[in-house]
């Protein structure tokens, strides 16, 4: 008779509260739980008599590679704690590492966030969908932004059903995409481009071939381990049916910007404050994705693998990276995140990507009324910081006036959206100027972009 798989699960907990709700749903749903070897990075200021409290077995205590391992036993699995003071903390991807150094050659590897809920049987689910797709590719990797759920009495009803395939949303302002997620329906998983951090399903092998970098803090994370992953061979799926939930936004939660502040800094509580640390994370993805004239090789072994090329990547995701710039497509209705077929011709290919930016901005009355309560024309316009016209759009009475009876003050909130050939144009400033048939051209406002 076969034995059931054995999945290592790790998880990265900054000061949260949901991590033991997570723990219990998860266990309570798991079909083996005595087959789970849970890793967990728990940045806070308590001791493990929290865990004991609530009704963990202490197994042992040991120190390995410098951290203290407080091993429970818990509804039959196994659950490794590293203690680290939350001043400690380095980010989410350094935590992630952490655990991950505790992986004991697992046959599936987990990766979630500690706010979550589970479906009955998610082990199975997740082992028979994963074993599913390896028909479709040697390396399939299962991952998406769950479905939300919020905590509280309604905590059931509340679970969302909808699945989400992840899309480009935009390039930050050190050109590292950025990623959002929108709804499908399918009978099956279906293929992707992008990986989210916060759940990741895949054979163990993949820690040891995409491990995460310590010192990627937050923003990046996902852009890097998408492209490592894939070329490492590896090929992303979004799940077509829920597998779990996700809490997001969590407001009233302690985060790692609010501790690792400026302040904290000069109270001497840490070493490097958050911002610091994000520095440092986006120019190592910058050299990951070749827009630094600093070699790859400096980031071992955190870098691309050999299966297949970045520019591989590119055609896939529709994106071009030192270009900053998309097709059509990827920022259209359809919002494409995977094609199939690379293009037939790479120079049509980068003809057909441009740069696309969008913004809201607030007009406030006094920005569009000049002339005793009358409504005036607006000429709003948009510059790169060489002081280039990039973008030029009159704002006609009318529309004004539609756009008003949207609003209950008098302010207007408007979407700016326009495209260029690349990033490097990026715009810098906004200048709006109303028009007055008596007095002509009035004030020119200036808006940061």
């Amino acid at each position: 008779m076969n034995q059931p798989a054995t999945i290592f699960v790790s998880i990265a907990s900054y000061r949260d509260p949901e991590l033991l709700p997570t723990l219990r749903d998860m266990l309570r749903h798991a079909a083996y739980p005595e087959n789970l070897h849970i890793a967990i990075c728990w940045q806070d200021d308590k001791t493990s008599d929290f865990f004991e409290s609530a009704g963990f077995v202490l197994q042992q205590r040991r120190i390995f590679n410098g951290q203290e391992i407080v091993t429970f036993l818990f509804n039959k699995a196994r659950i490794d704690i590293i203690m680290v003071h939350y001043f400690i903390s380095q980010g989410a991807s350094w935590a992630r590492s952490l655990a991950e150094a505790l992986f004991e050659n697992e046959q599936y590897f987990l990766q979630i966030d500690s706010h979550c809920r589970f479906i009955p049987d998610w082990d199975n689910e997740m082992i028979t969908m994963l074993r599913m797709l390896q028909a479709q590719s040697p390396h399939p990797v299962i991952s998406t932004y769950p479905p939300a759920y919020t905590p509280g009495n309604n905590e059931a009803g509340c679970k969302k059903s909808d699945v989400s395939r992840l899309i480009f949303r935009e390039y930050d302002r050190q050109g590292i995409p950025m990623f959002s997620s929108t709804p499908f329906k399918a009978s099956a998983p279906i293929r992707g481009s992008y990986l989210a951090g916060g759940f990741i399903f895949a054979s163990g092998h993949f820690i040891k071939s995409v491990p995460n970098d310590p010192q990627i803090f937050f923003a990046g994370e996902e852009i890097g381990m998408a492209v490592r992953a894939f070329t490492h061979g590896y090929d992303v799926y979004h799940p077509h049916k829920p597998l779990l939930w996700h809490f997001y936004q969590r407001e009233e939660h302690s985060k790692v910007w609010s501790d690792h502040s400026d302040e904290a800094k000069n109270q001497g509580n840490i070493d490097k404050t958050w911002w610091e640390r994000d520095l440092t994370a986006k120019r190592r993805i910058r050299i990951l994705l070749g827009l630094e004239a600093e070699p790859a090789s400096t980031l071992a072994p955190y870098m691309l693998g050999k299966k297949r090329g970045l520019r591989e990547f590119e055609y896939q995701a529709g994106i071009c990276l030192h270009r900053g710039t998309a097709l059509p497509e990827v920022l259209g209705d359809d919002k494409i995140n995977y094609f199939a077929q690379s293009p037939a011709n790479e120079m049509e290919w980068l003809e057909r990507q441009y740069a696309w930016f969008s913004q809201t901005i607030t007009l406030n009355v006094t920005d569009y009324i000049v002339d005793e309560h009358e409504i005036s024309p607006v000429c709003l316009s948009v510059y790169n910081a060489q002081n280039r016209l990039l973008y030029k759009r009159m704002l006609q009475i009318d529309e004004l006036e539609t756009l008003r009876h949207k609003s209950t003050n008098g302010d207007i909130l408007l979407n700016i959206q326009f495209k260029t050939a690349s990033i490097i144009t990026r715009p810098t400033i906004i200048r709006i100027c109303p028009w007055s048939d008596i007095s002509g051209w009035g004030k020119v406002l200036e808006k940061s972009w």
